[in-house]
């Protein structure tokens, strides 16, 4: 009876492996979906339709781009991470991916455990812009305004938990300072009240305020990364006076958890190949982004670290998400 039993067992591992092999031959043989947490529009949504436009071509699949908003990003995220592990559904993982750990006490997912990271696509970074008339032209000037005037100076942000409002969170903690929360829905209407005065500063990505700063609309005072860069110059970083400051907004490629590592390697060199290609560059360097790619295993410790910031601060603050 035990030889029997050994026997099916055998057999039947004999299958799953044969049945692996086939279906990493076989992919794609069926739609695959990309999950973008976001409505229509902005970058995330953007590089998914390339994306799903390459892949189509390089992989001779139907790749179509799923958009699921709300939630703060996790209700795209659990999709993802309630998918069948097979490769047919992906997502596009935001910057708000390693944040939630330290805003949500009941995620419905584990962060940690319930996704497989194909690639880190690439990050850019924010700028800290200012209405015209306010009373600073640099971060040191404002560290200094803002300490002087607490509660007075409101900062517009995309909403609770975007990078922008993290941006300034962190700046309020690291500075010491008291600038008061005012959240939008969406970055769009927060960019057109600090035109207008309505605000006082507010954080936002390179690509959504570096023409209203060519323009004279509005003023930029800082950048977020710890060091100039070539896109905003003469623009110091606001870690010249808060010292370690920085945010990066980063774009990646996920899955459940358990996809084969065949087919993981299969979308992992095409998603490479997709970041190599000219239209790819031009596209992230209009965003002002730089572009990353690599191994699963890379993007799995770049996203780590991402959370291993992220949860204490988001923690410390005591932020939340309406």
């Amino acid at each position: 009876m035990l030889r029997k039993t050994i026997y099916f067992a055998l057999l039947a591992g004999g299958a799953m492996l044969a049945g692996s092999a086939a279906h990493a031959q076989d992919y794609p043989s069926e739609t695959i979906t990309i999950v973008v947490a976001y409505p229509p529009g902005g970058f995330n949504d953007t590089v998914a339709r390339l994306i799903a436009e390459d892949l189509s071509d390089s992989l001779d699949a139907t790749v179509v781009v799923d958009n699921r908003p709300g939630g703060g990003t996790v209700v795209g995220t659990d999709v993802v991470a309630k998918a069948d592990p097979d490769g047919y559904t992906i997502g596009i993982s935001p910057f708000a991916f390693a944040v939630n750990p330290g805003l949500f006490d009941d995620l419905p997912y584990d962060t940690e455990a319930d996704f497989d990271h194909l690639v880190v696509l690439g990050d850019s970074f924010n700028v800290l812009g200012a209405r015209t008339d306010f009373p600073a032209e640099t971060t040191a000037d404002l560290i200094k305004y803002a300490r002087e005037h607490p509660g007075e100076i409101n900062y517009a942000s995309a909403g609770n938990g975007s990078s922008n409002h993290l941006s300034a969170e962190l700046f309020n903690y690291m500075a010491e300072t008291d600038m008061v929360h005012i959240p939008y829905g969406g970055s769009a209407p927060a960019r057109t009240d600090l035109i207008a005065g309505r605000v006082d500063v507010m954080f936002d990505n390179y690509t959504n305020f570096a023409e209203l700063v060519a323009n004279g609309d509005i003023k930029a005072l800082g950048i977020t990364l710890q060091e100039e860069n070539e896109l905003m110059p003469g623009i110091m970083p606001v870690s010249n006076e808060l010292e370690g400051y920085e945010v990066t907004t980063w774009w990646g490629v996920i899955a459940p958890a358990g996809i084969p590592d065949d087919v993981m390697a299969v979308l992992n060199t095409a998603l490479n190949d997709f970041l190599e290609k000219d239209a790819t560059v031009e596209v992230f360097a209009r965003e002002g982004a730089r572009i990353i790619g690599g191994t699963p295993e890379e993007a799995e410790a770049y996203v780590q670290r991402q959370v291993d910031q992220w949860r204490p601060i988001a923690e410390e603050v005591e932020m939340t998400v309406d």
